[in-house]
């Protein structure tokens, strides 16, 4: 990926981290009798600024963000991201569920 497109799938993805955050706490905020606006505000940009330091850390290193880094500090804040460690334990159970199959029926 070249550097335009880095910053445009980066600043795309945080508004999508906003928004995602923000909206997930619409009804929490609402019970605990914080306004509407406040809540979503707060959750949004506590969320962005986790990316954002991710981010930071990942250029410190090498003053290079690779396609790598921008989706591993992405991945901190989406519940539901897989990492590539969940993905080999995944490829790793479902191996084992294979050989157990051939097992039973041989």
């Amino acid at each position: 990926m070249n550097s335009v497109k880095n910053i445009k799938n980066i600043l795309m993805r945080i508004v999508a981290v906003f928004a995602a955050n923000g909206l997930a706490v619409i009804g929490a905020g609402a019970i605990a009798g914080i306004s509407t606006a406040k809540a979503i505000t707060v959750a949004g940009l506590t969320a962005v600024a986790a990316v954002v330091e991710k981010l930071a850390r990942a250029f410190m290193d090498d003053g290079k963000l690779t396609v790598d880094e921008i989706n591993a500090a992405f991945s901190t804040v989406d519940k539901g991201a897989k990492t590539v460690a969940d993905i080999e334990v995944e490829e790793r159970q479902l191996s084992d569920k294979v050989k157990a199959a051939k097992a039973t029926k041989l």
